[in-house]
């Protein structure tokens, strides 16, 4: 058969006829699928009248694109005769049927490109590619055969297809099919191009006449993925061939398009950022990238991805793209920071100041802020600060506020030697540096919050001295910062010369302050250092600023100023009776009541700061020395507040409340009444008689654990994870142990399953709770009913605690052991 290309207008028709009737022979004749190429058959045998009437009767046959649709037909006929020649394919009803849709879209071609054709003939022709386009077999119908010579045959047609496809293309089919063409023309086209400029067969001048450029990118848009791939990699070759090309791809709206494809398939994405970087030497390229919405972020995502070439490529494209510092923000914006870092080491003093300031204003995550400091951005910052003019200290102070959020880069800040200068900078009466001083004091706060600050000796006492020099903002941030400087662990030292300086009668007068900040946060600092100086608080505080505290209690909105006054007057020294007698003429007590009585069940820090606070004060007011204070306690309702807080309390809560009911409990066996009271009128109920203090007892007025339901939640405090509160509470159940109840008392704490839990104390309790706990097993194992139970598992404990606990407990342990031993099934331990 000769190449379509060289054959005229009428051969190339009767080339047509001559594939038809093969086919439809071909068809007909086939012993296999016989309903879909009996419709093969009828189909193909249509165009016969239809070729004769373009061969006859059409004019113009010399016209291209007519000439151009006819191969194109002639091109579909042959794969229809190759995929008949060989019908037992697996997938062969598949393709038979995409062939005969190819066939209708090129019929489609012909009827397009034919100039007055008749009537008749473009019914016919639309007739029958209506026909060819709305076929479909039922591919479940037909039988399959062998799988392996399936796909043998199936690889043999589609090589024999594509030879010929490859075969019959010229040029100037290239260049239709590339503008025109389906994707499966389209697809053939593009090898065949590539092929083309491979081997040298087109010209730079050819491209640029054919328009191929532009065409390229315009089905970049609209066709499938796998055509797309093939589309970017081909302008990849064209761009590296002519430095004209690239310029040509310069145009925003084409840059553009190779941006949307960043989003796209893996490959096809690789090769668009590719091209990009390609093109990426030319200024005009890179100006216009920054400009594309989207672009800068789609790059960080790619350099962010996993796909390691992807990522090599944006890398170098983002750096080539930092060149302009407005993409260098755009970048930060996006979470790239190296370019902008690299700005603030390396920049002019003016890009120095646009970056510090857009860093000044960006809202920073956490693992932006890390991100920063790891690329190095805070030394060039604190530089700006040291040395730069105004601008560039205010931008960079501003910058530095941003970061110092993270407590990693608080680390660097004070690696980096700023906090002499931030005080320099407080201390300074030069006015054109006042606009600073804000910035330098929030900085300064945040500092404090790192224990580092400590190898800073003299910087609370510097701090402190400026406090009454300083604007409200800046009191505010340099309180909060002597708060946290007091509050670390290792700065007693610090605390102690801070009061020998006169620290309290500093900080008392903005107790009165009208600025809530203001005195929110000296409260919080008064409340840090008075822990230290119990003996010392009463002359400091006077009974003016008692009456202060106790107002800032009843008048504040905040749990927290709340807690902080309320936690100073829990400071106050328990044995100072004139204190005791002041906070009681004061009402602190039915104030404080009423705090815990209407406080929200949601606990959060405030709240739960504040109850600690309370309970800790509920410790004077339940002092066993003063039983008519212990009476007004009870009066006022603090001991179902106190048994409350053993089950919904913190740690530190829940000690205090059982340190409270210890010291009620004391005397408890003092203030019972006897049962039978002969000079009583009313008899006492029944339910009143108490099996531990053996006679009859009342929450208020006997102070009874047992009635007030204090037991219970005790012992579920030491069968918790939680060991802060294990020795308050063991002084507690103590307190049922003592005289003469002892007996009664460890049967109670047995009826409450609370031996193993006190058992458990010895394992893992500190070593005052244990001790306590030795003491109350002690007692309880002189219950012969309890030895018999509980002491098999305790002397497992014991035997462990003997050889390894601490040298304090030796004693207790061998007398307990030595309790057990009488016991005859446990004496082959010894």
């Amino acid at each position: 058969m000769k190449h379509m290309e060289s054959l005229g207008f009428t051969e190339l028709v009767s080339e047509l006829k001559e594939l038809v009737h093969e086919v439809a022979s071909l068809a007909q004749n086939s012993e296999t699928q016989r309903e879909v190429l009996n419709e093969v058959e009828v189909l193909v045998g249509k165009f016969d009248p239809i070729l004769d009437d373009l061969r006859d009767n059409v004019k113009f046959k010399d016209h291209p694109p007519l000439k151009k649709a006819v191969e194109s037909l002639g091109l579909e006929l042959k794969r229809a005769k190759a995929l008949v020649k060989n019908p037992e394919t697996k997938l062969f009803s598949k393709q038979i049927e995409e062939v005969v849709h190819d066939l209708g879209r090129s019929l489609g071609l012909v009827l397009w490109a034919s100039l007055e054709v008749s009537t008749d003939l473009k019914d016919k022709i639309g007739v029958l590619h209506k026909d060819l386009m709305s076929t479909r077999f039922d591919m479940s119908s037909f039988p399959s055969t062998s799988y392996d010579s399936g796909v043998v045959s199936e690889l043999e047609i589609e090589e024999e297809i594509q030879e010929e496809k490859r075969v019959c293309f010229g040029i100037d089919d290239v260049a239709l099919q590339l503008k025109c063409g389906d994707d499966e023309q389209l697809k053939y086209a593009l090898l065949e191009l590539n092929e083309l400029i491979g081997d040298k067969r087109v010209s730079s001048e050819w491209i640029n006449d054919e328009g191929v450029i532009p065409i390229l990118f315009n089905r970049l848009c609209t066709s499938n993925s796998g055509n797309r791939l093939s589309i970017v990699q081909l302008l990849r070759t064209i761009a590296s061939d002519n430095a004209d090309n690239k310029e040509k791809m310069a145009d925003v709206g084409l840059l553009s398009v190779l941006v949307k494809a960043l989003v796209r398939d893996e490959e096809e994405r690789r090769e668009a950022v590719g091209l990009l970087l390609d093109l990426s030497g030319l200024q005009s390229v890179r100006r216009r990238l920054g400009r594309i919405q989207g672009c800068i972020v789609m790059l960080v995502a790619l350099l962010n991805g996993d796909d390691a070439v992807a990522s090599r490529y944006a890398g170098k494209l983002l750096k080539a793209l930092s060149s302009n510092t407005q993409n260098a923000l755009h970048m930060a914006e996006a979470g790239y920071f190296k370019p902008l870092v690299q700005y603030l080491k390396e920049g002019s003093d003016m890009s120095k100041i646009l970056m510090a300031t857009a860093l000044s204003r960006m809202e920073l995550t956490d693992q932006s802020r890390a991100s920063l400091g790891e690329d190095g951005a805070i030394e060039p910052l604190v530089g700006m600060f040291s040395t730069g003019k105004l601008e560039a200290k205010l931008s960079a102070l501003s910058a530095l506020q941003n970061l110092s959020n993270l407590a990693e880069n608080i680390q660097r800040l004070i690696s980096s030697g700023i906090v002499a200068s931030l005080l320099q900078l407080l201390f300074s009466v030069t006015s054109v540096l006042m606009t600073l001083r804000e910035p330098a004091s929030a900085i300064l706060a945040r500092i404090a919050q790192s224990e580092s600050i400590l190898v800073n000796q003299d910087v609370a006492q510097q701090m402190l001295s400026l406090l009454n020099l300083s604007s409200p903002v800046i009191q505010n941030h340099l309180l909060q910062a002597l708060n946290s400087i007091a509050s670390h662990s290792r700065a007693s030292k610090v605390r102690r010369r801070m009061k020998e300086n006169g620290a309290f009668q500093l900080l008392l007068p903005f107790l009165m302050e009208t600025n809530i900040k203001i005195r929110s946060s000296a409260l919080n600092l008064l409340y840090t250092l008075s822990k230290d100086l119990p003996e010392e608080l009463t002359d400091q505080l006077g009974e003016t600023y008692i009456k202060i505290l106790i107002n800032i209690i009843l008048s504040s909105t905040m749990d927290s100023e709340k807690a902080a006054a309320v936690g100073i007057l829990g400071h106050l020294p328990i044995s100072d009776k004139k204190v005791t007698d002041m906070l009681k003429r004061a009402n602190l007590l039915p104030i404080l009541v009423s705090l815990m009585t209407s406080r929200s069940e949601i606990s959060t820090e405030p709240t739960c700061w504040l109850v600690e606070s309370i309970t800790g004060v509920f410790i004077r007011f339940t002092n066993p020395t003063d039983k008519k204070l212990q009476r007004y306690s009870a009066e006022q309702g603090v001991i179902p507040l106190l048994v409350k807080s053993l089950s919904s309390g913190s740690p530190v809560a829940k000690s205090r409340a059982a340190t409270s009911l210890a010291q009620l409990s004391q005397n408890s066996s003092s203030l019972k009444k006897s049962r039978a009271l002969r000079w009583s009128c009313v008899p006492p109920s029944a339910d009143a008689f108490c099996e531990v203090h053996g006679g009859h007892c009342l929450v208020k007025s006997t102070f009874c654990l047992v009635k007030a339901g204090a037991i219970s939640p005790m012992i579920q405090i030491l069968e918790g994870t939680e060991r802060e509160a294990d020795e308050a509470v063991l002084g507690a159940l103590a307190t049922l142990l003592h005289d003469e109840i002892w007996e009664n008392g460890s049967n109670y704490i047995a009826k409450k399953l609370g031996i193993p839990a006190i058992i458990r104390v010895l394992e893992s309790g500190s070593i005052k709770a244990q001790e306590k706990a030795l003491w109350i097993l002690e007692k309880i194992f002189g219950v012969e009913e309890h030895r018999d139970k509980y002491g098999e598992s305790a002397q497992a404990v014991l035997i462990d605690l003997a050889q390894q606990g601490d040298s304090r407990l030796k004693s207790a342990t061998a007398k307990l052991l030595a309790q057990l031993e009488l016991l005859q099934v446990q004496s082959s331990y010894f």
